[in-house]
C-alpha cells in the first residue's frame, strides 16, 4: 500500500514537472499578434464542489497556482500546475470546497519564474491585496440586498453630483459617527455634532443632491491595511492594485475579503435608501506600480503602452499608462465595470484622466453599461497628465466630445473662468473680480454646446463647442484635487474680507448650480471647506483632509444658501434643459456692464415661464436693465439685498459679488 502511494505521488510530481517542461511557449512579433480570449470566466469560478482557476498568459511556458491558509505570511499548502488551453489561457481545477483559502499565480517566461502575484481578475482579496481569496460572492451581501434599487431618475438633466472621499466624510471626531472612516459610516443616520448639528448622510440628503461621487474605492496600493487606523498613511487611492475588489482600509476587517464586499454593498444600499445614487471614481488609465503589477508579472508589457524607445509611456504622470486599445485590456476594463455595476449596484462612473483611453474603448464601455442599465451616468476628465503615443485623434479628449456616446466631460473652461486658473493660485476669476473671463463663463453656462452669443475665440481653452447636449458638460469650480474653492479665493484675493470671500464663494457655485449641464460640488464646499492652504492633499493627514463638521455648524447659513440654490434649480426645468437646440433658442444673454453676466432662459414648452439670472463679479453694486416683462424675486444673493420682492419692471441693482434670480 505504501509503495502504491509513493508511486502515485511520483507520478503526480512528474506530471506537474512534465507540464512545465513539455509546453513550448509561443513567441509573437508584436502585441497585436497576441491571441484574444472571448470567454468571460477568467479568474476564479467557485462552487462548494470545486474551484476552477483560469488566467490569460499567452507568453508563459508554465503557470503555477499556489494555495494558502492566510492572506499574509505562511507557506503555500499546495502548488498546482495549470494546463495550457487555446487563446493563451491556462487553467486548473481543485476538487472539494476550497472556501476561505487564499491563492496566487506565478508564470515562467524564458526560463525564469516571475514574481508571485494575486489574480488580476480577483473579486476578493486578503489584507493589502497580496493574495486573492476564495469566497462565496452570493453570501457576501447585507440583509435584503437583492431588493436594493437605485432611486428614480427622470433624466440626466436632473443630476446634481456631490464628490467625497470615504475617510474624509466621517473621520472627524465631531461627526458623531461610530464607524468613522469606514464604509459603514454611510449606514448611520441621525448623527450630529456635540451641539446637535446634523452630519453625515443626513446632511447630504438635506442638501438635495442626487448622486454621491465616491473617490477611488477599489483596492489600492499605498495604504498598509494591517496597521491601526491611526498609523496608516493617508491616500486618495489613485494607485490601483486590485480592480475588482473594494479597498480594505475602509472595512472593519481588511483580512477577510467577504467583509469589505458586504460593507461596501451596505454603503450603497444605505445611500439608495436615502434617495442618493452612487458614482464610483475609477482609474483604469494606470496602475499603482508598473513592473511589479499583477498585470505585468502575468503578461509582461502587454497591458501598458510603450514609447518610441520601448519604455513605459507615462501620460498618467504616475509611471505608466494602460493600453486600452489592446483587445484584452479593453476586455478587462469593460468586464470590470460591468461587474461593479451589476454586483454592487453602482449608478455611474467617473473616469480619471479619461483621455488616456481611446475613443472606441470608451464608446464600447458606454454601450455595454447603458445596455445593462439605461440610466447609468458616465463622465470623466477630458485630458491627460502627459504625452502619450496614442494619437490625439484617437483619445477620449474633451475636444473629441462630439465623437463620444453618452459620456460627459468636466468643463475646465467654466471652472477657471469663474475662480481663476487652477494652477495659478493667485489668479482671480470672474467671481472674484477678473471681468475679461466672461466668455469662458458663458461657455459653461450654456453647457459647452453651440450658442450664438458665445464668442468661442475668447474662451480660455476650447475654441469650439464640444458637447452634443448640455448633459455632456459637467459644470464645476472645485474638486478633490488642487486648492479648495475657499482656499483658492483666500490666496487669489488676500485683500478681501471674510464677508466678501463668502460672497465670492457663493457666487461661484450660484453660477454652477444655475448653468445648463450637470453641476458638480466638492464635499464641504457648502460650508467653506478648507485644507489650510494645502493644494494637492492626496497624502496629507486627516487634519487637512477631513470634513470639519464643526465648520458645517459654524457656516450653516452658507449651507442653507446652497440648499436654496439646489431647490431653485430643481423647481425650474429651464435651468437644466435636455438638448443643445433648446439651449440655443431659449437662453438669451443681455448686454450688461463689464464684470456682470445677465441672461434669461425659458422652458422649451412654456416660453412665459422664464427665469433671469444676474451675476456681479465686481466689488461695486451694478445696476442693469431688465428685459421686458414683470419680474419677481426667486432667490436673492447670499447676503440678501434690499431688492423689492415683486413687480420689478425696469432695473435691478446687483450687490457686489452676488447672484440674483428672478422669475417672470
Amino acid at each position: 500500500m505504501k509503495i502504491g502511494i509513493s508511486i502515485s505521488i511520483l507520478l503526480l510530481v512528474f506530471s506537474i514537472w512534465g507540464c512545465h517542461k513539455a509546453y513550448e511557449a509561443k513567441t509573437y512579433t508584436s502585441f497585436d499578434d497576441y491571441p484574444v480570449y472571448s470567454g468571460n470566466d477568467l479568474g476564479l469560478s467557485y462552487t462548494t464542489n470545486a474551484a476552477t482557476f483560469k488566467i490569460w498568459a499567452p507568453t508563459a511556458a508554465a503557470v503555477e497556482l499556489r494555495i494558502y491558509n492566510s492572506g499574509l505570511g505562511g507557506e503555500a499548502i499546495l502548488t498546482q500546475a495549470l494546463n495550457p488551453e487555446p487563446d493563451g489561457v491556462w487553467a486548473c481545477k481543485l476538487d472539494g470546497d476550497q472556501l476561505g483559502k487564499y491563492y496566487t499565480f506565478r508564470v515562467q517566461i524564458a526560463g525564469k519564474w516571475l514574481a508571485e502575484v494575486a489574480d488580476p481578475y480577483a473579486k476578493a482579496v486578503g489584507a493589502n491585496g497580496q493574495r486573492a481569496q476564495i469566497i462565496d460572492l452570493d453570501e457576501a451581501a447585507p440583509k435584503d440586498w437583492n431588493n436594493d434599487k437605485s432611486p428614480e431618475l427622470a433624466s440626466p438633466a436632473d443630476i446634481i453630483l456631490y464628490e467625497l472621499q470615504i475617510r474624509d466624510f466621517s473621520v472627524d471626531p465631531n461627526s458623531g459617527i461610530t464607524n468613522r472612516g469606514k464604509y459603514l459610516a454611510f449606514t448611520e443616520t441621525g448623527t450630529h455634532t456635540p451641539s446637535g448639528y446634523p452630519t453625515g448622510i443626513d446632511h447630504i440628503k438635506s442638501l438635495g443632491v442626487t448622486h454621491v461621487h465616491i473617490l477611488p474605492s477599489f483596492d489600492f496600493y499605498s495604504i498598509n491595511e494591517t496597521l491601526p487606523d491611526t498609523a496608516r498613511k493617508y491616500n486618495w487611492g489613485y494607485d490601483p492594485q486590485n480592480y475588482n475588489t473594494p479597498e480594505g482600509s475602509f472595512a472593519s476587517d481588511p483580512h477577510q475579503g467577504s467583509v469589505r464586499i458586504k460593507e461596501y454593498k451596505a454603503m450603497v444600499q444605505s445611500l439608495h435608501k436615502q434617495g442618493l445614487r452612487v458614482v464610483m471614481d475609477v482609474v483604469y488609465n494606470h496602475t499603482g506600480v508598473t513592473e511589479n503589477s499583477n498585470f505585468n508579472q502575468i503578461v509582461p508589457g502587454y497591458y501598458y503602452r510603450q514609447d518610441t524607445a520601448g519604455k513605459f509611456s507615462n501620460a498618467s504622470g504616475c509611471g505608466n499608462e494602460t493600453a486600452s486599445e489592446r483587445p484584452m485590456v479593453r476586455k478587462f476594463i469593460i468586464e470590470s465595470l460591468l461587474y461593479w455595476q451589476k454586483a454592487y449596484h453602482i449608478d455611474g462612473f467617473r473616469f480619471d484622466l479619461m483621455a488616456i483611453h481611446d475613443i472606441e474603448t470608451m464608446n464600447l464601455i458606454s454601450k455595454a453599461l447603458h445596455d445593462a442599465k439605461p440610466d447609468v451616468f458616465l463622465y470623466g476628465e477630458g485630458w491627460t497628465a502627459g504625452a502619450s503615443p496614442l494619437p490625439d485623434s484617437n483619445k477620449a479628449l474633451k475636444a473629441n466630445g462630439l465623437q463620444l456616446d453618452r459620456i460627459a466631460f468636466f468643463s475646465d473652461e467654466l471652472r477657471d473662468g469663474v475662480k481663476g486658473h487652477v494652477f495659478e493660485a493667485k489668479s482671480p476669476g470672474f467671481a472674484s473680480g477678473k471681468s475679461d473671463l466672461y466668455n469662458s463663463v458663458r461657455f459653461g453656462i450654456v453647457g459647452a454646446v453651440q450658442h450664438p452669443q458665445v464668442n468661442y475665440d475668447s474662451v480660455n481653452y476650447a475654441k469650439a463647442a464640444w458637447a452634443k447636449s448640455p448633459q455632456q458638460c459637467i459644470g464645476y469650480v472645485s474638486a478633490h484635487d488642487n486648492n479648495t474653492l475657499w482656499d483658492k479665493i483666500a490666496i487669489s484675493r488676500p485683500d478681501a474680507s471674510e464677508a466678501d470671500r463668502i460672497k465670492i464663494q457663493t457666487l461661484a457655485n450660484a453660477i454652477v448650480l444655475s448653468s445648463q449641464g450637470v453641476p458638480f460640488l466638492h464635499a464641504g464646499v457648502e460650508f467653506l471647506r478648507t485644507k489650510q492652504g494645502y493644494e494637492n492633499s492626496f497624502e496629507s493627514p486627516d487634519s487637512i483632509n477631513l470634513l470639519d463638521w464643526k465648520r458645517a455648524e459654524q457656516y450653516a447659513n452658507v449651507t442653507n444658501y446652497y440648499t436654496a440654490l439646489i431647490k431653485l434649480r430643481k423647481a425650474h426645468p429651464a435651468l437644466h434643459q435636455t438638448d443643445a437646440k433648446a439651449v440655443a433658442e431659449n437662453l438669451q444673454f443681455s448686454d450688461t456692464p463689464s464684470g456682470t453676466i445677465v441672461y434669461t432662459v425659458s422652458g422649451n414648452n412654456d416660453p412665459a415661464a422664464g427665469i433671469l439670472a444676474a451675476f456681479n463679479g465686481t466689488a461695486k453694486p451694478i445696476e442693469v436693465a431688465l428685459p421686458e416683462g414683470i419680474w419677481s424675486l426667486a432667490l436673492d444673493s447670499y447676503i440678501p439685498s434690499k431688492l423689492a420682492a415683486s413687480n420689478l419692471t425696469k432695473k435691478i441693482k446687483i450687490p457686489p459679488y452676488s447672484a440674483i434670480f428672478l422669475t417672470k
